[in-house]
């Protein structure tokens, strides 16, 4: 019913002769468990009452011969065993129960569990500690909870409880083997699987289990990809390169136990909500949404969804939906009869303005400071000429030399004033199978933007392409658009632009977000509780920033971008979007994730020694480049202060085997398909484990927020970021054209997203938008008590204080009136990349488009 969460919490008394006082936290195994639901904390008092918790100190300066490890001698002495008694409630309420103990023993090491256990939480808080604040250290909490087993087993296995860090030949010698040995357990290559919820085995798999009708992903030239967590499910019964999948409602995905949400986080809930997304909410969208027929009339009628939502009739078949699940708080997300379904907020993109999207100021400025900014560079085209033809712009002079303020393109180029958002190249070689799909038609598109002298950015032209089969060879028709604001013209060139949005929308949602932050930080997180030692001053850097991501990938996997899951219902690649990611990977470069090095590539900023930054950027009015490079800075500095209290010179670092080993790891086995890529650092000096570790923390923290939290901000109105394209722009002459003529909002609404796409998939970025209750951003812990090291916690203090600095760096810049892209016109200011560090008051819960969480924990 109950289980251990983080026991000996905190370490109060600390050593009193051969005492150690502590206490130990109870927590019900899942606070949405079907089963324990109804259960009472008399449960876990009984258990405590009874000895069902006991624990026991392992000495890390008195070695026992006779016992250690595998009881074969060589670890720490251990103490007495300590039951914990004197049961109290913990202040959380009815889902936890506070114990103590007393435990007998020498220095304390390591911690040895016995007894039964069940499933138990991941994070516990001590009484008086509050996730945001940054108190001086007054607990010890184990770096690891101790996991639950079935009931009647007794674990040999110690936990250890050093909050000093040790680099692998530092450590004391009664305590290395133990070390050792819980590295071992953690890697288990010994256990095939399936995993128990219990289990905390961190293995690596390829993407096999997308569903029988998909590829595999990964283990192959032709469709590389990073790894993800090896959950040893059986073989499909149909396709034995497949893995089996779980059956609807059935269960969670595989992650270690360590992986677990936290037991009080809003998402905790997240998979509950996602089921009630794919099994209640999509149903109803798909059997009984009918406004016209199953078609939006016009922009006032999307936005009914924002007041009030849409009344549902009686629906019999979804009330035996709701039997399935037990919880009144899963059923309340179920609609059923007489219910309004979709009860949405209105997304900032237009709350102060709801024609603002429309302008060409604002179509451009979110490519500096929307949802998806890493786009915009300049490029020139890299098919293969072989296979694809000619693919070189049609745009030209003619198109666009009216609308450079009295610039020749040459002086224009000269001056750093043109740009391009470049999906040509990208999805060329999908679009004749992604044209192929029933109800769509999607061009690859070319984006030219000039830099106007205020600072803004202005579309000149867009470049539709549409694939042309000419004998052996793919080329490429196109048509080039510029700017018109009147008439029927008007509107072909808001079709353009929307085009163009759908190209971004789909990039963003596979390859900017899920690619380039969920799927390839996984492998990181998988090898570094491989390798690192939860003693190891890298595994205490990096730990926070992997909080959570493993789960929610999972979650991705089993709901959203499975065989026939919300990304392949909502976004236009469907079930070519996988592939399509996969192919990107080809080309994916670790050291191009850090910010610096990307804007460098992209030709939006240029190397500067003299810069705080150490780079210039060429639009200096570019929110999401100047705010991220003083997150980038702040996190380099950081990284640095901390890593070189460890590695005084290279020589420590090439010493370390923990570390290299973690390292080969990485490349050779999570990121395994490449391998052999030249870019690779080697792990051989200080500098490229700063950089490294600086880049991890950077996608996993800042670069996660930047692409995922406006999602529904910018996207929640799909008119601005539609997802899909259905049919070709209207030719002169043609029906289409004669409907834009008579009806443009109608017209243009039948050639975006239908009606079930943008719903499901607004529900869905509703759901991924929000910040959670318990959210910890960067710049903090959520324990005080995460290192014992004085000079690492003083530079920790200092990279708090200057992420606080570039908060309000970000409020000045959003006020100024004359950075014009921090704004624009729809009086959206750009805030994904302001830390949230200060805030200790919890506003920053929910929709707020703001704030850097550590991790991809949503």
């Amino acid at each position: 019913m109950f289980g251990v969460g983080g026991i000996v919490s905190d370490l109060t008394g600390g050593l009193r002769g051969p005492h150690l006082k502590g206490s130990v936290v109870l927590m019900r195994k899942n606070a949405l468990d079907f089963n324990d639901f109804g259960a009472t904390v008399m449960d876990g008092v009984t258990e405590l009452l009874g000895r069902g918790v006991t624990c026991q100190l392992i000495s890390s300066t008195h070695v026992d011969h006779k016992r250690g490890p595998r009881e074969g001698g060589r670890g720490g002495e251990p103490g007495a065993v300590a039951a914990a008694d004197e049961p109290a409630l913990h202040h959380h309420g009815r889902e936890q129960v506070r114990g103590h103990l007393r435990l007998v023993g020498g220095q304390a090491g390591g911690a040895r569990r016995h007894h039964r256990q069940e499933q138990p939480r991941r994070r516990v808080l001590p009484q008086d500690h509050h996730p945001r604040q940054r108190a001086r250290p007054r607990h010890r909490r184990l770096r690891r909870q101790l996991m639950g087993l079935p009931a009647g087993q007794v674990p040999l296995q110690p936990r250890l409880l050093r909050q000093r860090p040790y680099l692998p030949h530092q450590m004391p010698a009664a305590l290395k083997p133990y070390r050792d040995d819980e590295l071992r357990n953690l890697r288990g290559d010994d256990q095939q699987g399936p995993y128990e919820d219990h289990d905390r085995v961190y293995r690596y798999d390829v993407y096999n289990d997308l569903g029988d009708t998909r590829d595999v992903l990964g283990g192959s030239k032709d469709l590389p990809y990073p790894r993800r967590c090896r959950t040893g499910r059986k073989p499909s019964a149909t396709k034995p390169d497949h893995e089996s999948r779980l059956l609807p409602l059935v269960g969670n995905v595989y992650v270690p136990r360590d992986e677990l949400f936290g037991h009080l986080k809003q998402s905790d809930f997240l998979g509950y909500t996602l089921k009630a997304l794919v099994d209640g909410i999509i149903p109803a969208i798909r059997t009984y949404v009918d406004l016209s027929p199953g078609e939006f009339d016009s922009f006032a009628d999307i936005l009914k969804l924002y007041e009030g939502g849409i009344k549902l009739p009686n629906i019999p078949a979804l009330e035996e939906v709701r039997k399935r699940f037990p919880l009144q708080l899963v059923k309340d997300l179920i609609p059923m009869g007489g219910d309004f379904l979709l009860k949405l907020p209105k997304p900032q993109i237009i709350k102060a303005d709801e024609k603002a999207w429309m302008t060409d100021e604002e179509f451009a400025r979110e490519m500096l400071a929307g949802v998806n900014p890493m786009m915009i560079k300049r490029l020139t085209s890299t098919l293969d000429p072989s296979k694809y033809g000619d693919h070189t712009s049609t745009i030209t002079e003619a198109h666009i030399g009216k609308s450079l303020e009295g610039l020749t393109v040459e002086q224009a180029l000269a001056g750093n004033r043109l740009y391009i958002v470049d999906q040509h190249d990208n999805l060329m070689p999908f679009l004749v199978d992604i044209n192929n799909l029933d109800g769509s038609f999607v061009y690859a598109t070319r984006t030219l933007l000039f830099l106007r002298g205020d600072g803004t950015l202005a579309p000149v032209a867009i470049e539709l392409s549409s694939p042309l089969i000419q004998g052996d060879l793919t080329t490429a028709k196109s048509t080039v658009y510029t700017p018109q604001h009147a008439g029927v013209e008007g509107w072909i060139w808001q079709l353009a632009k929307a085009y163009a949005s759908v190209n971004d929308y789909g990039w963003h949602q596979l390859i900017s977000h899920w690619l380039n932050t969920h799927a390839v930080m996984e492998p990181f997180v998988i090898a570094t509780n491989r390798q690192l030692s939860v003693t190891h001053p890298v595994y205490k850097l990096l730990h926070p920033h992997y909080r959570d991501t493993m789960n929610i990938n999972a979650r991705a996997r089993g709901l959203l971008i499975n065989a026939g899951g919300v990304i392949e219902m909502t976004v236009f690649p469907r079930k070519h979007a996988m592939p399509m990611s996969s192919m990107v990977y080809k080309n994916w470069n670790f050291t191009e994730q850090a910010l610096p090095d990307d804007l460098i590539k992209r030709g939006m900023a240029v190397e500067d020694p003299s810069s705080p930054h150490k780079v210039r950027l060429l639009i200096e009015d570019y929110p999401y480049a100047a705010d991220g490079l003083a997150v980038w800075h702040a996190i380099e500095q950081w990284v640095t202060e901390y890593l070189t209290i460890y590695y005084p010179d290279d020589g420590v670092l090439q010493g370390d085997v923990e570390l290299q080993a973690w390292w080969k790891e990485v490349r050779e086995v999570g990121h395994g398909d490449l391998k052999d890529a030249a870019w690779w650092p080697k792990m051989q000096t200080v500098a490229e484990l700063i950089k490294a570790c600086a880049t991890i923390i950077w996608t996993g923290s800042a670069l996660h927020a930047a692409v995922n939290f406006g999602q529904y901000p910018y996207s929640g109105y799909h008119p601005n970021k539609p997802s899909a394209s259905r049919r070709p722009m209207p030719a002169p002459g043609s029906e289409e054209y004669a409907l834009l003529e008579r009806d443009p909002e109608k017209a243009f609404i039948l050639t975006i997203t239908n009606q079930f796409q943008a719903l499901v998939g607004i529900s869905l970025m509703e759901i991924l938008s929000k910040h959670s209750s318990d959210e910890v951003y960067l710049g903090q812990h959520d324990t005080p008590a995460w290192t014992s090291d004085a000079k690492a916690q003083e530079a920790f203090r200092r990279f708090g204080a200057r992420l606080e600095g570039i908060e309000k760096q970000v409020v000045a810049m959003n006020g100024d009136p004359r950075l014009k892209n921090r704004t624009g016109p729809a009086k959206f200011p750009y805030m994904l990349l302001y830390p949230n560090t200060s805030d200790h008051t919890g506003q920053a819960e929910g929709l707020t488009a703001r704030g850097i969480p550590n991790s991809i924990s949503i």
